[in-house]
């Protein structure tokens, strides 16, 4: 008789990190690989799904599938943002939980915490932006925002910029700025940090790289505070005025006509006439693939804005699923062990 049982392997956030898939530069190079395999048609990517329950605060739950098709690997990404979160519940606003399945059979392979995931992939695309629009001899940087994006996207910065020497850091609250600092010392022990009370302007004007990481829906970024020569990475909605952008010299996003859609500054800025089609200079993976430069002089101001591609968590989730088969970690569970109709006493389980 034919073995029925469906079986998968249960990876909790403490088992990817035991398996050591806590590994940026692994993130980075499953991330170049699904954008290059994505434009050689390696990749399917089916539209994602939005379920928004509050506008004003954009708490919403999202599903976002992908197929790798070279590792015969279909996953899906269930994600919820609930911006309040920490202010209401003081819990975080973000939590994941990402699904693989083989298509040979179609069966699940794995399933995953996708939170360390999605946090990881953030940071990795911000990561590859600054490898090419980043000076090489960056020092300072100044982050708005304290929260586990702000925090996962200064250790992405530190992987490829290792000059790093100095982090400024402001929040909406003190005692966040003390929480992100309380947390990020240990962990880089080689960098000064140093709160901003609050005020943001302190965190940007001398800094080399900025990295806007809230859940504000407003314009908290100024212009006049930016430097030439600074690296500009925008990772959440609308966190910065029109004149951000258009003092860039060269804007970048992750996918341009998938930015263009949301509620971010650069598709706010577009829908308002204030940038064009012709404003952007390229897409991530084009500085990748060599067909358009990155950072060509050291005065320019480089903008990065990713809006997050499905595909490229499906592509870190498979990298992390297989560092923790190669560690041995995780739990094998049983979807099934026989078919429905093969159970024992069904007769006296089911109800007519």
């Amino acid at each position: 008789m034919s073995d029925h049982s469906i079986r998968f392997l249960y990876l909790s956030q403490e088992d990817l990190i035991e398996a050591g898939a806590f590994d940026l530069p692994m993130a980075m190079q499953a991330a170049r690989k699904g954008l290059l395999d994505y434009r050689q048609g390696r990749i399917l990517f089916p539209d994602k799904i939005v379920q928004i329950f509050k506008q004003e605060t954009q708490e919403r739950i999202n599903c976002l599938p992908a197929t790798l098709l070279d590792e015969k690997i279909c996953g899906v990404k269930w994600v919820s943002v609930f911006p309040p979160n920490p202010a209401r519940y003081g819990v975080q606003n973000l939590s994941a939980i990402t699904v693989l399945s083989e298509i040979e059979k179609g069966f699940p392979v794995c399933v995953m915490d996708g939170t360390l995931c999605s946090n990881i992939r953030v940071a990795a695309m911000g990561a590859l932006a600054a490898e090419h629009l980043a000076r090489r001899d960056v020092r300072t940087i100044g982050l708005i925002g304290a929260g586990e994006q702000a925090k996962m996207h200064l250790l992405g910065m530190k992987s490829v910029r290792p000059g790093l020497d100095t982090c400024y850091v402001a929040a909406k609250e003190t005692h966040e700025e003390a929480d992100f600092i309380r947390d990020l010392q240990p962990l880089l022990p080689d960098m000064r940090f140093i709160a901003c009370n609050t005020v943001l302007s302190a965190a940007i004007e001398s800094s080399d790289i900025i990295v806007t990481a809230t859940s504000a829906q407003a314009p908290l970024l100024k212009a006049a505070w930016i430097r030439k020569g600074t690296f500009y990475s925008h990772i959440g909605g609308w966190e910065e005025e029109f004149a951000v952008p258009k003092l860039a010299d060269k804007i970048v996003c992750d996918d341009w006509e998938t930015v263009k859609h949301r509620t971010q500054t650069l598709s706010r800025a577009y829908k308002a006439g204030e940038i064009t089609d012709g404003d952007i200079h390229a897409n991530l993976v084009d500085l990748l693939d060599g067909s358009k430069p990155g950072r060509e002089n050291d005065d320019e101001f480089t903008y990065f804005n990713a809006v997050g591609l499905a595909y490229v968590d499906v592509s870190i989730a498979y990298a992390m699923y297989q560092r923790a088969r190669e560690a041995g970690v995780g739990t094998e569970m049983a979807m099934q062990q026989s078919m429905i109709f093969e159970k024992t006493n069904l007769r006296d389980k089911i109800r007519l």
